[in-house]
């Protein structure tokens, strides 16, 4: 492994342990000449999958390309960004299982919608709105409509809650009492 400070090919690995869902190997080194630290992920590697786009073109799926996606829509949500990585292995392990040679934008865009309503509706609504390429507030509020009504959040609020806000609540129910 090159080093991203001095390239030196020399590197030692400090510490390794397997992610979440032992999808990867995440390994700590340090380099050999100039003792500049870093980290370094192995996965395994998957056919490669073509996605059609939605002009008819074709590209190589891009794992770090839907990551981007999917942080831009979490953004001062609260979601950990290892939570975000784990919807990508999984959305990733599900392209492979179910598509695996040719799978559409459309449906990567489906997938992550789906994996979204689970975890936060602002997360979902900001996605939808780029990827369904809203134009107006009607497109926005027919979206809020068929996610209050899916069966996924009948009932129970998927937004995290952060500890102040919990702590907040706490407070009002002890002076409420």
């Amino acid at each position: 492994m090159q080093c991203p400070s001095c390239h030196f090919n020399q590197t030692k690995v400090i510490e390794s342990r397997t992610t979440e869902k032992a999808q990867s190997i995440r390994r700590r080194r340090e380099c050999l000449q100039c003792h500049h630290r870093f980290t370094t992920y192995e996965r395994i590697e998957f056919v490669a999958i073509t996605v059609i786009k939605k002009d008819g073109s074709t590209e190589s799926f891009d794992r770090s390309k839907v990551l981007r996606g999917i942080v831009r829509a979490c953004e001062k949500t609260g979601i950990e960004s290892e939570l975000l990585d784990s919807i990508v292995d999984n959305l990733e392990s599900e392209i492979e299982n179910q598509f695996p040679r040719e799978i559409t934008s459309k449906q990567i865009g489906n997938l992550v919608l789906k994996q979204l309503s689970q975890i936060s509706q602002v997360a979902y609504i900001r996605f939808a709105s780029v990827y369904e390429n809203f134009t107006s507030i009607e497109d926005f509020v027919a979206t809020l409509k068929k996610l209050q009504n899916s069966p996924e959040n009948s009932g129970n609020n998927p937004e995290p809650q952060s500890p102040i806000s919990e702590n907040e609540n706490k407070k009002n129910q002890t002076t409420n009492q």
